[in-house]
């Protein structure tokens, strides 16, 4: 006997109606809290280095836009770690 199968993909299940869909990559605040706690001037420093690779990647590597890739990085990364540009927590 064949079963029927449902067109429509299966639904994630929420924790109740109060459960809204987060945008992917939107940190929550106990993920922003723990970051902070953690993140070493090290670790941040890493995490800006990656975000910058990974902004020549879509370039295709072309030359010359490597400090704005950078800067671009670190504004990216103090925003999700919520420090201020001088490097110490707010």
């Amino acid at each position: 006997m064949a079963s029927r199968r449902s067109p429509d993909p299966p639904r994630p299940r929420t924790s109740g109606p109060a459960a809204a869909p987060r945008a992917a990559g939107v940190p929550t605040k106990s993920t922003v809290a723990a970051a902070r706690a953690v993140v070493s001037r090290e670790g941040r420093h890493a995490m800006i280095a990656e975000k910058a690779y990974l902004r020549a990647e879509r370039r295709g590597f072309a030359p010359g836009h490597e400090t704005e890739d950078w800067l671009a990085a670190e504004a990216e990364v103090d925003v999700l770690l919520r420090i201020s540009p001088g490097g110490s927590p707010q």
